[in-house]
């Protein structure tokens, strides 16, 4: 079974692409506590500094699709630019503005709930891209919110990501949940790439009722180790009239687990084979996890990112693979095209 996405425009070199879902409490707050996974929460705050110096080391680029709610500085500053219509879930627990009234004031009275300061330590690191995760985690496939609240929610993302002179061109939607429609509305919002889903029956788009079950986590858990969803790599597809670029996703990079610290040589060569097909094949590795999964156990956690970034710069220098994030891939796919359409022109004017 190959998990292969085959379609997209070949690039002349194996490309390295990382996404990393930036939500801290916003994210999590349906299904965990503060005090459950506090600790997370907070090593966010020591693992994205590291992170960003291990991106400067070797070069490498990478989007940090971004909740809107963590820009705001201020309590008040948030309440003065939320949307008039808000997503009405049928859970209510799924909606993050039933937090508002609990949060503190300021990022350092409440570091769970506002980001400023690591928002901008990413905006000073070369090749970083700020993407947008929505501005409130929103659903797009729960029961309750339309359409409507949707494009204002990402209407408020962009407002609060200009105020830092960031034009948001890249979007991740939380849950990797979406629909034709939805993908149609970032379009028209000048969205110019988004991360879709990897191949397969595993990971297709499903609501939170439906990614639950045990089976499919075990499947999940075992093709971290093993080719159970096979080769994942993949292609961009430029945009369209009707959806951004698509840059499909490789797989999510799970974090240190102390009780599988005797299969980590595994779980390294399974991503590794994937990145050397990339670059010997001219199609893209496309990575993804959140900063508050390598929260805890920061130090494994770098160490495992960093065997990569070994096995990413050895790539680089035997085939010449690179480094770019999701903005960078549209905007050369976009050329690649360009280029393809104005070949075919000449053609036609030939003949």
């Amino acid at each position: 079974m190959s998990g292969t996405h085959s379609i997209g425009p070949l690039f002349s070199h194996g490309t390295l692409v990382f996404t990393l879902d930036f939500e801290l409490h916003w994210g999590v707050h349906d299904s965990r506590t503060l005090a459950s996974y506090g600790a997370n929460l907070l090593g966010v705050r020591t693992a994205i500094p590291a992170m960003l110096n291990l991106f400067g080391d070797f070069g490498v680029h990478a989007t940090w699709a971004t909740v809107g709610f963590l820009f705001h500085k201020t309590r008040s500053e948030l309440l003065s630019n939320l949307p008039a219509k808000r997503p009405l879930y049928a859970d209510p627990a799924l909606s993050c503005y039933a937090l508002i009234d609990h949060i503190g004031n300021d990022e350092q009275s409440d570091p769970y709930h506002y980001a400023p300061s690591l928002i901008e330590r990413i905006m000073r690191t070369p090749g970083q891209e700020i993407g947008s995760h929505t501005y409130s985690h929103f659903f797009c496939m729960e029961q309750g919110p339309g359409l409507e609240a949707f494009v204002q929610d990402l209407l408020a993302a962009k407002q609060v990501a200009a105020e830092y002179g960031i034009e948001l061109r890249s979007l991740v939607f939380p849950r990797n949940q979406y629909t034709p429609e939805h993908l149609r509305a970032c379009r028209l919002l000048g969205f110019n790439t988004y991360r879709g889903n990897a191949a397969g029956h595993l990971y297709r788009s499903r609501t939170k009722r439906d990614a639950t079950g045990k089976t499919l986590r075990a499947a999940k858990l075992v093709d971290a180790y093993l080719p159970f969803s096979g080769t994942n790599v993949v292609h961009a597809v430029p945009a369209s009239d009707s959806a951004p670029a698509l840059i499909p996703a490789s797989r999510f990079m799970r974090p240190y687990n102390p009780a599988l610290r005797h299969l980590e040589w595994i779980r390294l060569r399974r991503i590794s084979a994937d990145m050397e097909m990339a670059a010997r094949s001219g199609g893209i590795y496309h990575l993804w996890w959140h900063p508050h999964n390598v929260g805890i156990n920061v130090l494994e956690n770098m160490s495992f990112l960093r065997r990569i970034l070994v096995e990413y710069a050895r790539l680089q220098r035997e085939y010449g693979m690179r480094s770019l994030n999701m903005g960078e891939v549209g905007d050369e796919v976009t050329v690649d095209l360009v280029g393809q359409a104005s070949a075919a022109a000449r053609e036609t004017c030939a003949e």
